[in-house]
């Protein structure tokens, strides 16, 4: 049942891991929430630092594997549900809000309610990632473009485009793609391109456990690499990516521990979800 008033919504990107590149004004949002339904991937030191010390915070999100994940429109339900009982509530997403963060089934949302909102970005990955590896995206003569793209599944990309793709003229940058990687890699020379194109896998991008892994298309197609990246992974592939040697400035942290928790760490989500329908009985304060 809808309501004739709703608090506010927030939707608030926290940057890509490292918590000192959270915006002012996401800062400032944080610091009156009364409300944050966060995802997984953002710092636990931006929860501690940033936000209001009275906040309900509730960790949602999705993580390949997990049973904890927590579906799509049961995270719309949080947002109408705490939007009906309290004025400031944040949904805190990791990187920005625009790109691969299901915000528009979000927006649909409280569009469908009338929930007034507002929409703050954050530092992407891709930016982020390039910043912490010294390789610039559109770096002159070796790149007129970037393109940011992702491949968890065949269909997700159309045929035709890995002729394109395969050029290079471009700098691709891959989001949520690491586990596919041997059948990117297969697919774009099949499409033609250069063998020694070459290519880095950022784990964990600007974050202290940032490790970054180097190869051309050709070396990882042809050798017998079973790597399994830690999540999150950033693909980026094209001739900017030789300068990485050259220019990186973050030493390599070679342990590869997650930095960011997994939803198995949020027991008290179940329970949540479980009783969601009885903050619709929540009156406003």
């Amino acid at each position: 049942m809808k309501k004739s008033r709703y608090g506010k919504v927030y939707f608030v990107g926290a940057g890509p891991g490292d918590p000192e590149l959270l915006t002012i004004k996401a800062a400032h949002v944080l610091s009156k929430a009364e409300v944050v339904i966060t995802d997984r991937l953002v710092s636990e030191e931006i929860l501690r630092k940033h936000v209001n010390a009275n906040a309900v915070i509730i960790p949602v999100g999705k993580q390949a594997g997990s049973n904890a994940s927590t579906p799509q429109f049961e995270i719309n339900d949080l947002l109408v549900q705490f939007a009906a009982s309290y004025n400031n509530v944040v949904r805190l997403k990791g990187g920005d809000v625009s790109l691969y963060s299901n915000i528009l089934d979000e927006l649909i949302t409280v569009k469908e309610y009338n929930i007034p909102y507002e929409i703050i970005p954050g530092i992407t990955a891709a930016s982020g990632a390039s910043a912490y590896t010294g390789v610039p995206l559109t770096a002159r003569k070796l790149a007129t473009g970037v393109r940011m793209l992702t491949y968890y599944k065949d269909s997700v990309i159309a045929d035709e485009a890995w002729k394109h793709l395969a050029t290079f003229e471009d700098t691709l940058v891959f989001y949520m793609t690491g586990n596919l990687l041997p059948q990117l890699v297969s697919k774009l020379l099949q499409a033609g391109a250069d063998k020694d194109i070459p290519f880095i896998v950022v784990e964990q991008a600007t974050t202290p456990n940032q490790h970054v892994h180097q190869f051309t298309l050709d070396e990882f197609n042809s050798s017998d690499i079973h790597i399994e990246f830690v999540s999150p992974s950033l693909v980026i592939m094209g001739k900017v990516t030789m300068l990485y040697k050259q220019f990186a400035w973050l030493p390599n942290n070679n342990e590869r521990e997650a930095y960011f928790k997994s939803l198995e760490n949020h027991p008290e989500l179940i329970s949540l979800i479980n009783n969601i329908q009885q903050l619709s009985n929540v009156s406003r304060a």
